[in-house]
């Protein structure tokens, strides 16, 4: 119960303006910049989200026959879809997600994507950006995950050439770069 009231109190704590002050407007323009770089070379799509905490509705659930992780990766899936990652061309859209007040990053991937790329592969990628984040490093570490993420799409999805119909349908910037700050 302790453990759950200190979670609670927690998320009430940290606002928007928590995410806002860890990833800075100079941050989030270099990210906005790799992510699109990214996108000129393949057809996937990548999202950023970092959320400071769970809303209310989502911290109910913890302890009520969900564990934080669940609720965490909930939140995360849910995201992608309000985001619109699960819509695009290829359904291989990849959402990174990062929550600060747990210090939990999840990687959801669609469905064209997930087939190429095994849980463990995204396993050590968060993994790695964990490490960064605990360094301070949070602009390195997310940038770490844009390069392997893009890495995977280009091997898996590279840009057609342009012309017809599908090839330019498919190499159309169908999300937003810029991270998303909640």
């Amino acid at each position: 119960m302790a453990a759950q009231l200190t979670t609670f109190l927690k998320h009430l704590w940290l606002d928007a303006d928590d995410a806002s002050r860890m990833i800075t407007p100079p941050v989030i323009k270099g990210l906005t910049e790799r992510v699109a770089a990214s996108e000129r070379h393949h057809s996937g799509q990548i999202r950023l989200c970092i959320e400071a905490s769970l809303p209310l509705s989502y911290l109910w659930r913890v302890g009520h026959g969900c564990s934080l992780q669940q609720v965490v990766r909930e939140r995360a899936v849910m995201m992608f879809g309000k985001l619109g990652v699960w819509d695009t061309a290829h359904n291989n859209g990849v959402l990174i997600y990062v929550l600060v007040a747990e210090h939990a990053i999840e990687i959801v991937a669609d469905r064209g994507i997930s087939a190429h790329i095994s849980s463990t592969q995204w396993t050590e990628l968060v993994s790695h950006m964990s490490q960064d984040f605990r360094a301070g490093s949070y602009e390195a570490g997310l940038s770490r995950a844009i390069d392997h993420v893009s890495s995977e799409l280009l091997r898996h999805f590279p840009r057609l050439p342009a012309g017809g119909l599908s090839g330019d349908r498919l190499n159309t910037n169908e999300l937003p770069d810029a991270p998303v700050l909640l």
